[in-house]
């Protein structure tokens, strides 16, 4: 019992249901010649005879609740029962690809699996095909625990968890470890409330399993949590992540939504194309671009082709920054190689070959053309992510850029918040800030980080000790590395001037390179697509 290596099934269970309904078994061993057909009714047997049949176990329960009526009036509606055996029919289906297996509902066959499937046939046929084409690849092993399956990009999203699967040696199962570890893995990707699609499947020596918790099988136990927990978040991190020089432009893109599907091989250009400046000039966003390009690394030109549309696949790397650490030095050494590097890089891992800039709607939204489709992008949520990512990358690398102020700064703040800042001031000056204690509850600035250089003191000092706070709870550098990065960002985009057109082919190019184009830091969407399958579906073209 320490080290159940089958699925087993609770024996109890079948003389349960026979003693309430029209109950038939017929099974037969392997190497036998005949099995065995068993007939129940109402608890009662009422045959046990040879038969000919195919190895293996049939079960045919009828008439639930024929001789126990009070019963049945408990039994939900047709519906609602039908939803639920169906639910059933989707984890075992999920669970098993390489078992074929059908479902019949008054005499329609609503699915029929074949066998031997594999796990994208088995998501296709159950769920959708357009959810399949937007999953990741997982794969990770450490040790004794091994993880596979799908998990959906962060743009694939739902209210509820309905869509996460989640089995541990074969079997269904749906501890709380698991869905913190998922919750973790999609950390700041995410709005609050949205949940992703995951089809995980974990193995491990059975030993390591207490599957006996509780009678129903899915509430179980492992003898080191923490290896599973944090074993699950890198396996989402890794799956997310996708490097853009390793996909070429007529692979599928399986960062987008499903329907883009491959590159014709003659596509036509789609160039940025330049919007009337009237039809910007009211563009009340705040932008500046991050960063001064390089020299060498020529803009975007206006009205001229262009490949960078949004990130190769818009895959996603979330900041590894304990690796990133170990290699600091190398990448403080590759800096200026990779600055001179980035725009070239985005022009050959873009997803489409071109992108066309239709202009901006209600004021703050920008509407891109690519070749299957439309996007419309949130410029206030694209250039947070930017500068949030620029900004964590000279952070880890160790090479911030800073700003001294031409008059340095006091800020006074609320006597908790300034607890905050003084427990971190080590942690901001690492991070570029000017920062130092004045006695009581103010600091002097006197530097910031040169992609905020104009941003309000005050705003920033103060949102950063809200954020510290919020990030109490998870502890750890990296973590409060990031909520400062985000509550930086989030200041700095809002404290920028008008948007231009040419600053928006700009951000486009700049959301090119991001490792996380799906999001802000917040977890706000950067980007709605639109396939123009979806649209002629709408306006009733085929």
């Amino acid at each position: 019992i320490e080290r159940i290596g089958t699925l087993g099934f609770r024996g109890e269970a079948l003389a349960a249901i026979a003693s309430v309904a029209r109950f038939r078994l017929v099974t037969c061993r392997r190497g036998d010649v005949i099995g065995t057909e068993i007939l129940v009714s109402g608890g009662t047997i009422q045959d046990v005879r040879d038969i000919g049949c195919p190895v293996g176990t049939t079960i045919e329960v009828r008439d639930l609740f024929f001789n126990v009526p009070a019963r049945r009036k408990f039994l939900r509606t047709q519906q609602t029962e039908l939803f639920r055996i169906r639910d059933i029919f989707t984890v075992q289906a999920l669970a098993l690809p390489q078992i074929g297996m059908s479902l019949t509902v008054d005499g329609r066959e609503q699915f029929r699996l074949p066998e031997n499937d594999n796990l994208d046939d088995r998501i296709r046929e159950l769920c959708s095909s357009e959810l399949q084409a937007a999953l990741k690849d997982v794969r990770y092993s450490a040790g004794q625990l091994e993880i596979s399956g799908k998990v959906s990009i962060p743009t694939v999203q739902r209210g509820d968890r309905n869509e996460q699967y989640l089995f541990v040696n074969g079997r269904p199962a749906s501890p709380a470890l698991l869905s913190y570890a998922i919750n973790e893995g999609y950390r700041g990707l995410l709005p609050k409330g949205r949940h992703p699609s995951v089809f995980l499947f974990l193995s491990m020596p059975p030993e390591t399993v207490d599957v006996n918790v509780h009678p129903t099988k899915r509430e179980i136990r492992f003898r080191r949590p923490s290896e599973v927990r944090d074993g699950v978040i890198s396996a989402i991190r890794d799956a997310l992540r996708v490097d853009p020089q390793s996909v070429s432009k007529d692979e599928a893109m399986p960062g987008l939504p499903p329907s883009i599907g491959r590159l014709p091989a003659t596509s036509p250009e789609l160039p940025i194309e330049p919007v009337a400046q009237s039809s910007v000039s009211t563009f009340d966003y705040p932008w500046t671009p991050v960063s001064t390009p390089s020299p060498s690394a020529s803009p975007v030109p206006v009205g001229q082709p262009v490949t960078a549309g949004l990130v190769d696949a818009l895959a996603v790397n979330p900041p590894e920054y304990e690796q990133a650490e170990d290699a600091a030095t190398d990448v403080g050494n590759q800096a200026s190689e990779a600055a001179v590097q980035s725009d070239t890089d985005a022009l050959h891992s873009a997803p489409w070959s071109r992108c066309r800039l239709v202009g901006q709607i209600g004021g703050c939204y920008v509407v891109l053309e690519t070749e299957s489709g439309m996007v419309v992008m949130d410029p206030r949520a694209a250039h947070e992510r930017v500068l949030y990512e620029r900004f964590m990358q000279s952070v880890v690398a160790g090479s911030v850029s800073v700003q001294p102020l031409l008059l340095p700064e006091t800020v006074d703040i609320p006597a908790r918040d300034a607890a905050r800042i003084r427990r971190n001031l080590e942690l901001l000056q690492s991070m570029g800030f000017g920062i130092s204690e004045f006695g009581g509850n103010s600091f002097v600035v006197d530097a910031l980080p040169a992609p905020f250089d104009g941003c309000s003191v005050r705003a920033l000092v103060v949102d950063m000790a809200r954020s510290l706070d919020e990030a109490g709870s998870r502890g750890g550098r990296h973590a409060r590395e990031d909520a400062l990065a985000q509550a930086a960002c989030r200041v700095a985009v809002g404290t920028r001037q008008n948007l231009a057109p040419d600053e928006i082919e700009r951000l486009v190019a700049d959301l090119a390179v991001c490792e996380l184009p799906y999001t802000s830091p917040r977890g706000r969407p950067t980007m709605i697509f639109t396939s123009f399958n979806e649209l002629h579906k709408k306006f009733g073209r085929r």
